[in-house]
């Protein structure tokens, strides 16, 4: 039989079916090959107690892509939500999630939630920043619902990682846009003996056909890895129209004479928020490399 691993926990696999969600092991083999089920593979399993729902995952089908954090496979976008206020949004800890989604080539989309506690203009200023990188800027409220029926559609026939700091309204989305979530979660939780849903794993969550979303746990830091210090202004999209213009090649947009990145900053073409992660960012991987 064949399915969809939506939670992994101690062990134990849960696989949706369309025959049911089963209980399952994973082979000593994987183990050996160093291969690891993951949330959101396909799987073949075989069935040892039909009446239990409880199996052995056979094998796992060719992983379209793969991510670390959070960790998940067969992921066609990111939505990753921060809250617009109450806690005011964490710019540095965004660019690095938005760093690690283009590492993977991961179409990402932000989310600011609770858009009901900040001014026209303060979401505006937000828009400035993220929209001239090409990243699909929205504004929701959990709270009152708004901006939600946006969110489903932006979902509608695409497995999709919501990801995010703790405390920013991720969860009641998921509850919004998955009514049943906490029920479904309460029975996978009843049947390993576990306490009230908390995030700590990732979660797969059917919509509808052909469309899944994943709760991942909140994250509080990120960390630049497998990344060189060289290749940083590559993960920045709004740089590349410039620095191919920059005089010397291989430049840094740091301390270099006539760099048309550093013009374009100070034109106000490319955020200044961003270009000062940039330079932090650079900064940590250059001492990084030193230990």
């Amino acid at each position: 039989m064949r399915g969809k691993i939506i939670k992994g926990i101690a062990g134990f696999y849960y696989i949706e079916t369309e025959q049911g969600v089963y209980e399952c092991k994973a082979k000593g083999a994987f183990r050996n090959q160093k291969k690891k089920p993951l949330v959101g593979d396909n799987v073949d399993i075989s069935i040892q107690d039909e009446e239990n729902k409880n199996g052995n995952i056979q094998e796992i089908l060719p992983r379209k892509n793969q991510l670390i954090r959070p960790t998940v496979a067969n992921v066609d976008q990111a939505v990753v939500i921060f809250a617009a206020a109450s806690p005011a949004p964490n710019l540095n800890l965004l660019d690095r999630f938005l760093i690690s989604m283009e590492q993977y080539n991961v179409e990402t989309i932000i989310c600011f939630n609770k858009s009901d506690l900040v001014t026209e203009e303060e979401k505006n200023n937000l828009k400035k920043i993220y929209e001239p990188c090409g990243y699909r800027v929205i504004f929701t409220s959990v709270k009152s619902a708004y901006g939600l029926d946006a969110v489903m559609n932006l979902l509608k026939g695409k497995t999709t990682v919501l990801a995010g700091p703790s405390g920013v309204g991720k969860s009641s989305m998921i509850n919004y846009l998955k009514p049943d979530a906490n029920m479904e979660t309460g029975q996978l939780s009843q049947k390993i003996e576990r306490g009230k849903h908390t995030t700590r794993h990732s979660e797969l969550f059917k919509l509808e056909k052909d469309s899944y979303i994943m709760d991942t746990p909140g994250f509080t830091s990120l960390y630049l890895d497998n990344l060189e210090k060289e290749d940083l202004a590559y993960y920045f999209p709004e740089f590349e129209k410039y620095y191919t213009d920059c005089r010397f090649q291989g430049c840094m947009h740091l301390m270099e004479p006539d760099c048309k990145v550093k013009e374009a900053v100070a034109q106000g073409n490319i955020s200044v928020v961003r270009y000062e992660n940039y330079k932090l960012f650079y900064e940590e991987l250059k001492n990084k490399k030193r230990y």
